[in-house]
């Protein structure tokens, strides 16, 4: 149960109403619930007290950093079920309120005209209802008239007719006198940018963009490479780290080895060296001024830039020596390097969250988030944090927020999956996901219906890549190119985000025997591709996120619907847009055979031209835009994966 706080607003009975099971609200107000700006905002609540008076009920609302409320009704639905909406205008961080009173003048209204119906003396009775208008006091300008002229109407004609119009039961809605007025507690909402929903990732590493074998690249590089990302269709370039890297204590060498070439270039991750830490550029990528081109240089080609935030270091990182007591160290006084039992990563070290100088140290973490969103950053992608305090990442994201609250944070871990939970409510605006494990089409289902139930769907926002530098799913190590095609689709049509790893459009499919992980991996390495090799599938991922800019349907996660196909390997749902204008259908094989199935759509809706709920009738295809209509009430279909292992189809009524 809700609790609810009495506001004193006069001579209230304390606990008059009680305001229960509040929609939406995360482990009770705790953490904040996730929404989009500017979109209807729903809330609903259980409002009843004693007696028979009759209730009234509004939502109040505002910005956490601001002091003066909003204020909209609400509708009674049914058996003390009341419902009432916002739309926040402002991207950043809410809360929102109940508030409940007696209606009395609405009370006294029905009161009166039951009596009058009875023949009973009713002169006593309109004289109370009079006195309630002189206690009126809440109302706006217009209100105020209305009560004002109506009381002098009454007093002047000695008729209770002035008190019973329509008008002024409405200006008595709004500024009768409320002295049993009771809030509920707050509950924190986040109205997050169109982005935190919506958008195709395409994650690079950099120092892999030149053209030179053996050449590190360079920013220079990177945005000669915008052209092609933009032609793909992508929103969001995400770089892997880019800062300095650790050069003379335990530098790891290709495939993860422990002991390095002189040549090579270290592990990307293993964050700081004599050039600077967290704050400072690879020199051998060029300067901050060249990194704030490249930024200037994907807003021109329509591209947001992501950095990978990670809270690990070098044994060569600056703030090992100017701050050795932010790490751990063992009993015989080293240093504490990573782990991931059984493995050892003697590169990175990790900060003590909860040392002596923790505040010092949480600071200077937000700080460096901060550095980076002078520099044009709004998007971080944090690694794995999971790993580390959840108490300082909750912290440093509301930190960050308050002050710029377009701030988008996408939580890199993949784990428990109530620690994935727990991430998402805490404040990470976007979440990995199992995506790139899950394979077989029960799973898929499941999954996804996990991800849409309450009341995950109000906190948990999912970001599905397909690869990553750490992982190659198994799926992909035959290389063949319906796979690739196949789990590029499910991930661009199933969620409204997504992301690729590069060397994902050439194929690349190499594992290290035995493993998940990429040979040769970039995390160790400079690569340098041919990005237009022969049988690359880039048209085929323009394609896709072409299909899902025009259609907002795919622009969302929360409304899906799998539809019933006998066959395994054939999965196959509907989504439909926020707005109920778009609902798209798509169909994808998971196994290599030709297919033929029935498709049934049996009581399927969608909106029509002329705004009304309709049966849908025929299909159009997004890849070619061929009209197929249904015939008793579904359609067959056949699936090529050879050729194209997804159909995609828009709905027509």
């Amino acid at each position: 149960m809700n609790k609810t706080t009495q506001i004193v607003e006069g001579a209230a009975v304390a606990g008059a109403f009680h305001i229960e099971d509040v929609y939406p609200a995360i482990d009770g107000g705790r953490f904040p619930v996730k929404r989009i700006v500017r979109e209807r905002v729903e809330i609903w609540a259980d409002i009843y007290r004693d007696g028979h008076d009759i209730v009234a009920a509004g939502l109040i609302w505002r910005r956490e950093r601001d002091h003066e409320w909003r204020r909209a009704p609400m509708t009674h639905h049914s058996n003390d079920r009341w419902v009432g909406a916002f739309a926040p205008d402002e991207v950043g961080r809410h809360v929102y309120a109940i508030e409940a009173w007696t209606d009395e003048f609405a009370t006294w209204r029905r009161g009166f005209e039951l009596k009058r119906e009875s023949g009973a003396d009713i002169a006593l009775d309109a004289i109370e209802g009079a006195g309630l208008l002189t206690k009126a006091q809440a109302g706006g300008h217009d209100a105020t008239a209305i009560i004002i002229r109506q009381c002098e109407e009454y007093l002047r004609t000695g008729s209770a007719e002035p008190l019973l119009t329509e008008a002024l039961m409405d200006a008595m809605t709004e500024g009768q006198f409320r002295p049993d007025l009771t809030r509920s507690q707050l509950f924190p909402l986040v109205a997050d940018r169109a982005r935190a929903r919506y958008g195709a990732w395409y994650e690079m590493v950099p120092r892999s963009q030149g053209s030179t074998p053996g050449h590190h690249g360079t920013f220079q590089d990177c945005i000669a490479r915008l052209a092609d990302i933009e032609a793909m269709g992508f929103d969001v370039i995400c770089l892997t780290p880019i800062h300095p890297i650790g050069v003379t204590t335990n530098r790891k060498g290709a495939n993860n080895a422990s002991t390095a070439a002189e040549a090579a270039p270290g592990n990307s991750y293993a964050i700081g060296g004599a050039e600077g830490g967290h704050d400072a550029v690879h020199p051998q990528l060029g300067t901050l001024e060249d990194f704030r081109e490249f930024v200037a240089a994907c807003a021109s080609h329509g591209l947001e830039v992501a950095l990978d935030f990670a809270a690990q270091y070098s044994p060569d990182h600056p703030w090992l020596k100017q701050h050795p007591q932010w790490f751990k160290r063992r009993p015989d006084g080293s240093m504490r390097y990573a782990e991931d039992p059984p493995g050892q990563c003697e590169d990175i070290v990790n900060p003590d969250f909860f040392s002596d100088d923790a505040g010092a140290l949480w600071n200077a973490l937000r700080d460096v988030v901060l550095f980076w969103i002078d520099q044009g950053v709004r998007i971080f992608r944090v690694v794995r944090p999971h790993t580390s305090s959840l108490r300082f990442w909750e912290w440093l994201i509301h930190e960050v927020q308050l002050r710029h609250p377009d701030a988008i944070f996408l939580a890199q871990a993949i784990t428990r999956p109530k620690l994935m939970n727990g991430l998402a409510k805490l404040g990470f605006t976007q979440s990995s996901t199992y995506f790139t494990s899950w394979t077989q089409k029960w799973e898929l289902e499941q999954y996804l219906n996990d991800l849409i139930r309450y009341p995950e769907r109000d906190f948990h926002r999912a970001n599905f890549f397909v690869n990553s530098p750490d992982y190659l799913p198994d799926r992909l190590h035959s290389g063949e190119p319906w796979m690739f095609k196949s789990r590029v689709a499910l991930a661009a049509t199933l969620s409204s985000s997504y992301g690729i790893y590069d060397g994902f459009e050439l194929l690349e499919q190499e594992p290290i025997p035995g493993s998940g992980e990429y040979l040769f991996s970039e995390k160790y390495e400079i690569k340098v591709r041919d990005w237009d090799r022969p049988g690359n599938i880039k048209p085929y991922i323009g394609e896709l996120n072409r299909i899902r800019r025009e259609n907002p349907a795919l622009q969302q996660t929360l409304d899906v619907n799998f539809l019933p196909v006998d066959d395994v390997n054939v999965i196959c749902f509907a989504k439909e847009s926020v707005d109920r204008s778009n609902m798209v259908v798509a169909v994808i094989a998971l196994s290599p055979e030709v297919r033929e199935f029935w498709l049934p759509f049996g009581e399927t809706k969608v909106t029509a031209a002329d705004g009304k709920r309709r049966h849908v009738t025929a299909l159009e295809n997004l890849m070619t835009g061929e009209r197929s209509p249904l015939d008793w009430g579904g359609i067959r279909l056949h699936i090529d994966p050879a050729h194209d292992p997804a159909l995609l189809f828009r709905c027509l009524a």
